[in-house]
């Protein structure tokens, strides 16, 4: 069986059934290329699951803000050159078809559809990844400037906290001091009185 006729992240997330397992098991026994792919989508797979959760930004800035500088003309044509990239592509595949001769073996699609499927994995990989490293350390800055008002919040609660213990202990031991007065004043009247 080819490989593109298995669906590897299928596999991964264990959404084929029983008999289609077996297949793919027997395949990747064999296949080098497939046993490779499955590596990476399982060390993909821990990446992702060793992020953490955190809340999901309202708007994307990478995607919603233009480029800056010259680089905000080029994303402004992008669009449209992809459009005039499309259609050149369609028109040198109706010429390539109406002038090749109908005696030509055709090509195998399948080798070229999983070079293509890798080149386009690495493209994508290679752009998302510093787009993925930016949108992380925005996200842990903002973690961090949160973390350290939530900080100076509870040190300035502690603070009027502390100098509230600090008003009433003084509050009480002036009230004792008082009481002592008043006690010495009296057991000095008594003492005064029983030697009369």
């Amino acid at each position: 069986m080819k490989c593109a006729a298995f669906d590897l992240k299928a596999y991964l997330l264990g959404e084929v059934g029983p008999a289609e397992r077996t297949q793919l098991e027997g395949h990747l026994t064999s296949c080098a290329a497939c046993r490779e792919e499955l590596e990476r989508l399982r060390w993909t797979e821990a990446a992702l699951l060793t992020l953490r959760e955190e809340e999901i930004p309202r708007r994307i800035a990478f995607v919603a803000e233009p480029a800056p500088g010259r680089r905000r003309w080029l994303w402004a044509w992008g669009p449209r050159w992809g459009f005039a990239s499309a259609l050149v592509l369609a028109l040198a595949i109706t010429a390539h078809g109406l002038l090749s001769s109908p005696s030509a073996p055709p090509a195998p699609a399948a080798a070229d559809a999983a070079a293509l499927e890798r080149r386009v994995s690495a493209e994508v990989e290679r752009r998302l990844e510093p787009l993925i490293r930016q949108a992380m350390a925005e996200a842990e800055a903002r973690h961090r400037r949160r973390l350290q008002e939530e900080v100076a919040a509870v040190r300035r609660e502690m603070e009027f906290q502390r100098k509230a213990d600090l008003l009433a202990v003084e509050e009480n031991f002036n009230v004792l001091k008082k009481r002592m007065n008043v006690l010495q004043i009296h057991l000095a009247g008594n003492l005064e009185g029983g030697l009369r």
